[in-house]
């Protein structure tokens, strides 16, 4: 065992194989006891023979030298009595330990080697603070040592950067390629004024990965993005770092002039100063101030800026431009120019004024400057009026600390760790709140509650009770009066800055985590109850609250009901806030806002959690106080008013009930009550019309299939008849199993922790695809029947193109949907299993549809126009009529075949539209299984004459108006129509 404080060596063994023996030499000034771990030595080898041996051994030293030669006359021992002993010519160090008087070994890995990542994680660092790039070169352990350090094999990957200076507003690309299989791969940025920074895929950055390769990106790149990127990965054992130096150059409106004009009287001031700072960067930049006669210009650096100074001496005789250059290698110069007004005699001046700062004498029509007090950053500016006279005074300046906050928050969106720093910013926001004394204050203090609740949102994070308690005294404080006087100037620069914060609110309570229900929190401004539904029936969701005059909130069982699945655990959470609705922009819909309005002072924002998704559909019944006047229920909708946010009454209806008034509304939001005259209609007719539909169509569906069963061979004699029928079975296919999903989707469980709800969106979304991708693909084949006419197809040829339109078309669109928006947490609809209705439903849906109905438009008409053409031109009036019979067969059934009734959707995505399209879409479209049998199959002349041959047993007739290759024909003695001998021809 080793004495306390003795150095000791772990080496690495290079051993000649010699068969003479060697005697042991004596060493006094040290001890060893060998173990054999490597290449066993086999006897038959020959003499003089040389390899390479790792081995352990365990040297202890009597002092801290090190000796000169540990390859001179050292013997191995002999394992056992037939083992020959070897001689060792050198060795080779890998490892020094240092014990301490605790019996803790601190052991540091030479160049070239290093511990494996197994053992690495096991034991801790020499260093105090270990970071994630250390390379476990240092470890810790109580003896014995376990292993000692092993050498490296060649760096399995490489990193690529396409240039090191990128250009502001680019995307940054960064590849590694791995020759070996690479595990753990994380990325970091080491901003030079800043920490060690983890990037994860956020607004900003995207991270890609496949074999053999891994790509990072990040887009819009600025400065805040220069620094060394570090890709961080284990491979062959051990860990890797690999890096790129990225430099991203400023930008004009990062360099800061103070002032950015001046207005002076050298009468008074013969001299003056300009002021240029910019950021730090690891962008080198030259400064420098023109013109420079009679100044001086100097240099003052703080810990996150600098700026150029320069001292003026004596005023310029006329107005003078000063232009502040920077300049660095490869980038375009950053000029910031500074224009000095001189006033002259009998000009209009505003005098010297001490109000709030000194103000010096400036020309009329110009604008005075002074910088912020201390602590605090940006300018006060107050305007010179033309008669000479001073205007308002307009104060920009943010607390410094408020700015630093709200730029660590902007930063997350790809950068640091957002589970340890969004709470570490509430907490620090909360006693921000206090200082805040201007409107820049306060709009940034709202600025960066909503980027947190962007971040929340985007990494599906979930709050704790402390988190949250940190967000609603935040949220209580800017709800106090005293703060009320702010909030008109900041409106004033942006006016949706209540509906903002009232959304992000709203965001945040939503991620409370289900460990910390039941949760409840009170203050002055705010009142929150949240509690966690654990069983299976309840007879609902009651919470009162004794804040003005809002009672009880009621959600009844039948609304929650559908979202508990095999034991979902439900948590409702009701947050309400005081004085937030009159911060909140005047905005009403249409209807809303001829009336006088009153509120009763206070907004109530309900949020119910299943799976961790947010549910926005259920029904909520509001008690309050008995009010004078005609009550109207409104809710806020942050989608009005081009995003600022406006009250709407759309699904809130208000009714007496004994002593209360109570408002109820189908959905869940931010709720008031108004006064008004109107209300609007509920429609819940729809959904059971669209369930009754897709269960008929189903029916219908499967009854075609059996048809097709019975009458396929008799049906399909000749290549059109094929083509036709072959297009509308693969149809009948793709609807019955989307109708199935659409049908069976809100039955199973919600969310995205149900692998099966996201595999019946997926299947919904491919099969109703695949449906009108079929439906093209039968337009198309009719459109080259009508069109050429003379042109033989090849049926193998036809058909493979056909099924790979009818289905590798759509299994792109719904995989790419997939792809892009599961990710995002964008793919899903909000208590549905189906596309979410944000766009992803229309860019990935409707749009393919309607265009495929467009083209199927055309096709209907150039068949409406062939089949007018011969028969209406010189025929008698039997012709005529019976050519009319034709034409409006082939209505009936290229219409609901072709989907062409899928275009009145166009109407349904239409803002206020009334709800009569609404009723016609959803009958129409849910009975197109049921078209399809009846129009596609049983009103074939071909499929009847097959029906009635093998039930009844009787011939066919000899004249008939043949609708199964969509062509009219009249079988008359010696005359037949032109698409009648193109069948002929068309004939196997």
């Amino acid at each position: 065992m080793a004495s306390p404080a003795v150095p000791q060596l772990l080496l690495a063994m290079t051993l000649p194989l010699l068969w003479s023996p060697v005697a042991p030499t004596a060493q006094p000034e040290l001890s060893q006891a060998g173990e054999e771990s490597g290449q066993q030595l086999d006897q038959e080898n020959g003499a003089g023979e040389t390899i390479l041996v790792s081995g352990y051994a365990h040297l202890e030293f009597a002092s801290r030298i090190w000796p000169q030669a540990l390859s001179r006359n050292l013997t191995l021992l002999a394992a056992s009595t037939s083992f020959i002993p070897r001689k060792l010519t050198g060795l080779s160090l890998t490892t020094k330990c240092h014990v301490d008087h605790q019996g803790w070994s601190y052991c540091t890995c030479s160049l070239g080697y290093q511990w494996n990542s197994t053992l690495c994680s096991h034991f801790p660092s020499c260093t105090n603070h270990s970071s994630d790039l250390d390379p476990c070169h240092c470890r810790i352990f109580h003896d014995p040592v376990p292993s000692y350090c092993q050498l490296l094999p060649p760096v399995p990957a490489n990193l690529t950067l396409g240039s090191h200076l990128q250009m502001p507003g680019n995307t940054l690309n960064i590849t590694l390629f791995m020759s070996q299989e690479a595990t753990n791969l994380r990325w970091f940025l080491k901003h030079p004024n800043r920490k060690l920074i983890l990037l994860w895929p956020g607004t900003n950055v995207f991270q890609t990965y496949k074999q053999g390769q891994a790509g990072l990106s990040v887009t819009h790149v600025s400065y805040h993005w220069t620094g060394k990127y570090i890709s961080i990965f284990e491979a062959q054992g051990f860990r890797w770092n690999l890096y790129q130096e990225v430099q991203v150059p400023l930008e004009e409106k990062e360099v800061t002039r103070l002032p950015d004009q001046l207005s002076i009287s050298c009468a008074t001031s013969p001299g003056f100063q300009l002021s240029c700072c910019i950021p730090r960067t690891n962008v080198a930049y030259i400064a420098a101030w023109s013109p420079n006669k009679d100044s001086q210009a100097s240099m003052h650096n703080t810990s996150d800026s600098q700026c150029l100074v320069l001292a003026v001496q004596h005023c310029p005789a006329a107005d003078t431009t000063y232009t502040c250059t920077l300049q660095s290698q490869n980038v375009t110069p950053l000029m910031a120019p500074v224009s000095v007004t001189i006033i002259q005699d009998g000009d209009t001046t505003c005098p010297e004024d001490f109000s709030v700062v000194a103000w010096n004498v400036t020309k009329a029509g110009h604008v005075a400057q002074a910088p912020c007090p201390m602590n605090k950053r940006g300018m006060i500016k107050r305007s010179c009026w033309s008669d000479g006279v001073w205007g308002p005074i307009q104060n920009s300046c943010t607390e410094g600390s408020i700015l630093i906050l709200c730029q660590e928050a902007q930063l997350l969106a790809g950068q640091g760790k957002p589970d340890e720093e969004v709470p570490f910013i509430l907490s620090q926001l909360r006693g921000q709140v206090k200082v805040a004394s201007t409107p820049s204050d306060l709009w940034e203090l709202l600025h960066i509650v909503t980027i947190l609740a962007e971040v929340v949102v985007e990494k599906r994070m979930e709050l704790t009770g402390r988190a949250l308690k940190d967000l609603l005294e935040t949220t209580d404080n800017i709800l106090d009066v005293n703060t009320s006087s702010l909030w008109t100037l900041a409106q004033a620069e942006k006016p949706s800055m209540g509906s903002d914060f009232l959304q992000a609110v709203e965001i945040l309570v939503h991620s409370l985590s289900p460990q910390q229900h039941p949760f409840s929190f009170t203050t002055s401004n705010l009142q929150i109850q949240s509690q966690l539904f654990r069983h299976t029936s309840s007879p609902g969701y009651n919470m009162s609250f004794s804040t003005g005059a809002l009672l009880k909130v009621q959600i009844p069982w039948y609304s929650l009901a559908p979202l508990v699945h095999n034991g979902t655990n439900i948590s409702i959470t009701s947050l309400v806030l005081q004085k937030l609705d009159h911060l909140l922009p005047l905005n009403y819909i249409q209807g809303l806002g001829n009336a006088p309005y009153t509120t009763p002072g206070l907004v109530l924002v309900i949020a119910i959690i299943a799976d961790g998704q947010a549910f926005t559909q259920a029904e909520v019944i509001i008690d309050f106080e008995d009010m004078n006047g005609t009550l109207h229920c409104v809710f806020w909708d942050h989608s009005l008013f081009k995003g600022h946010g406006g009250w709407s009454n759309e699904g809130c209806q208000a009714q007496a009930a004994g002593a209360v008034t109570q408002c109820i509304c189908q959905h869940l939001t931010a709720f008031s009550i108004l006064m008004s005259q109107h209300t609007v209609p509920e429609s819940p007719i729809l959904n059971l019309l669209g369930q009754v539909g897709l269960g008929a169509s189903i029916l219908a569906l499967l009854l075609c299939l059996g048809v097709y069963r019975l009458v396929w061979r008799v049906v399909v004699r000749n290549k059109v008849a094929f083509f036709r029928h072959a297009a509308l079975f693969n149809m009948v296919i793709c609807l019955l199993a989307a109708d199935t999903c659409f049908l069976g989707a809100p039955f199973l469980p919600q969310g995205y922790s149900s692998p099966l709800c996201l595999a019946t969106t997926f299947l919904s979304h491919f099969f109703y695809l695949a449906t009108f991708f079929w439906m093209l693909a039968q337009a198309l084949v009719l459109a080259h029947q009508l069109l050429f006419v003379f042109h033989q197809l090849s049926k193998h040829l036809v058909l493979s193109l056909m099924v790979i339109l009818g289905y590798l078309c759509p299994l792109g669109f719904a995989g790419v949907t997939l792809g892009l928006y599961l990710p995002q947490g964008k793919y899903l609809w909000e208590g549905k299993c189906f596309l979410n209705v944000n766009g992803v439903r229309l860019h990935m849906f409707s749009e393919p549809v309607l265009v495929i109905v467009f083209v199927n438009g055309l096709v209907l008409a150039i068949a409406v126009l062939k089949l007018l053409r011969p028969s209406l031109s010189e025929g008698p009036p039997v012709e005529k009529r019976q050519a009319l019979v034709g034409v409006l067969k082939a209505l009936l059934i290229l219409t609901p075949v072709f989907g062409l009734t899928w275009g009145l959707g166009v109407a349904t995505l239409l803002d206020q539209v009334s709800e009569v399209p609404h009723y016609i879409f959803t009958i129409l479209n849910s009975l197109q299984g049921v078209f399809i049998l009846v129009f596609g199959c049983l009103t074939d002349k071909k499929v009847l004459e097959a029906l009635s041959k093998r039930f009844c047993g009787t011939q066919p007739s000899n004249s008939a108006i043949s609708l199964a290759t969509n062509e009219t024909y009249i079988s008359e003695p010696g005359k037949r129509s032109e698409h009648a001998s193109y069948e002929e021809r068309m004939n196997t």
